[in-house]
């Protein structure tokens, strides 16, 4: 019998039940004297806040997967709000479905793009579209980066932080900044980057995820099959297709598990940093959220009106999925086989370009983490009371492109190449430890607007090339 079918009294006492034993669990402590029955407690706890979210999300309506997801991150940051830093605990679950994901994305990649660029049998069209990503990608960057830094010309949201607000951070975040520093290194240089790309050991590319070295094998493979026989080549290629069907087929499978794990990484998050720090830096926050809000809302719809024609709505409606599991998990790369099935599905962007646009994207293309930059470099310069002339902001933007090329899409990872930016301008690095509290929270709402602009350019380059299917659009 359907959860859906049971009686309505009787689903609402149980979920009621399931709550208060949920809530004497962790606000009562009378557990943890035992190691046995802490464990045995532990224990019921998840499997009731999990039995409470199941029983939520099939028992009462049939919902889109989208929709379950959504609640997923609603009820996660109630229950962070609610019941603090224990609900840590649920964040093995989290991680299990980002590890389900991640398992995915090299083969995924490898096989669709070697397939992809196999089956266009023409070069020409090949360095057509990658010229058309790549533009695109280098000009949005540029663009986030410049409204980054004129919003925090105009807000200026270093001038809010008093001397004590700013010894605090400072002293609380140090360590993690000294680990930021170490991370990030020397200054990138525009000939090792493109060095970089090509692997000396395949194998090892792919065991590692180097992912602009795996689009590059991937690639060079795809075109030797296209100069081969044709009875060779479709050996290989029928052998690469089986392997692209079957991680097409594990993403649906994983897509189940979405609305738990965004449920245990949203809630785990919540709990920990709370909205405290935000008040501290609420000026700072709030100018890079505004930022990144005018980017998604204001670019992205723009070039897609002007090169795509698509409908905005039905646009954003399809790529709703792999906007929440980027914005819970942080990673464009994690965000990755969401992102093509949502493309291909659901906006109707074909294979080929989705295989090769997005892979691409997930590696150098960080909107959202630029503009981030901008907003950041702005702020710390004010704490400090240095000013930053034009010749200075330009640097801001040319760093900040040529970082975001091969950073890798984790988390975290906006941080180092800060790092990097701060380098250029002759800014105190012990500055980063200023905006360290916030960086989680905000680094969700730059990666979502990262992943954004991926699914946009695959929309974009598909629709110039005559490859997008505009039945649904």
């Amino acid at each position: 019998m359907s959860l859906r079918k049971w009686p309505l009294a009787l689903k609402l006492v149980l979920h009621f039940i399931s709550l208060v034993l949920t809530y004497l669990l962790y606000k009562i402590d009378f557990f943890s004297s035992n190691t046995t029955i802490y464990v045995f407690s532990q224990t019921l706890r998840i499997l009731l806040i999990l039995f409470f979210l199941a029983f939520l999300l099939n028992g009462y309506l049939k919902l889109q997967l989208y929709t379950k997801i959504l609640l997923g991150l609603v009820l996660g940051i109630i229950a962070g709000l609610w019941i603090g830093n224990p609900i840590a605990e649920l964040k093995p679950i989290g991680d299990a479905f980002i590890r389900l994901i991640s398992l995915i994305v090299v083969p995924l990649v490898f096989a669709s793009l070697l397939v992809g660029t196999a089956s266009l049998n023409d070069v020409r069209k090949l360095g057509r579209i990658g010229g058309k990503t790549i533009s695109y990608y280098l000009v949005t960057t540029s663009i986030a980066i410049t409204i980054g830094l004129t919003l925090a010309n105009i807000v200026k949201p270093g001038t809010g932080l008093n001397s004590q607000t700013r010894a605090e951070l400072l002293q609380n975040y140090q360590k993690e900044a000294k680990t930021s520093l170490y991370k990030a290194g020397e200054k990138p240089k525009v000939i090792e980057t493109l060095l970089e790309i090509i692997p000396k050991n395949p194998a090892e590319s792919l065991a590692k995820g180097k992912m602009l070295q795996i689009i590059f094998f991937a690639m060079l493979m795809g075109i030797s099959l296209t100069l081969i026989s044709k009875e060779k080549a479709k050996l290989i290629i029928g052998f690469f297709e089986g392997i692209n069907d079957a991680m097409v087929k594990i993403v649906h499978i994983v897509m189940v598990m979405a609305p738990y794990g965004v449920f245990a990484l949203i809630a785990n998050i919540i709990g920990q940093y709370g909205t405290g720090i935000l008040q501290a830096l609420v000026k700072y926050s709030l100018t890079v959220i505004l930022g990144l809000l005018i980017h998604v809302t204001g670019v992205y719809p723009t070039a897609l009106k002007i090169l795509a024609k698509i409908s905005i709505r039905k646009f954003f409606s399809g790529i709703r999925p792999a906007q929440i599991i980027a914005f819970s998990s942080s990673s464009s790369s994690a965000t990755l086989p969401v992102t093509i099935e949502c493309t291909e599905e659901n906006l109707g962007v074909s294979s080929k370009v989705a295989s090769f646009v997005l892979p691409l994207g997930a590696t150098i293309n960080m909107d959202g983490t630029a503009l981030y930059q901008g907003v950041a470099a702005v702020f710390i310069a004010q704490v400090y009371g240095l000013h930053l002339g034009p010749i200075d902001q330009l640097t801001v933007i040319l760093t900040a492109t040529l970082a975001s090329i091969g950073a890798a899409g984790v988390p975290g990872v906006g941080m180092i190449t800060l790092a990097l930016v701060l380098q250029s301008i002759h800014i105190p690095l012990e500055g980063i430890a200023l905006i360290l509290g916030v960086d989680r929270i905000l680094d969700m709402c730059r990666t979502t607007v990262n992943v954004t602009g991926d699914a946009s350019a695959a929309v974009i380059v598909a629709a110039t090339e005559g490859d997008l299917n505009r039945k649904n659009l």
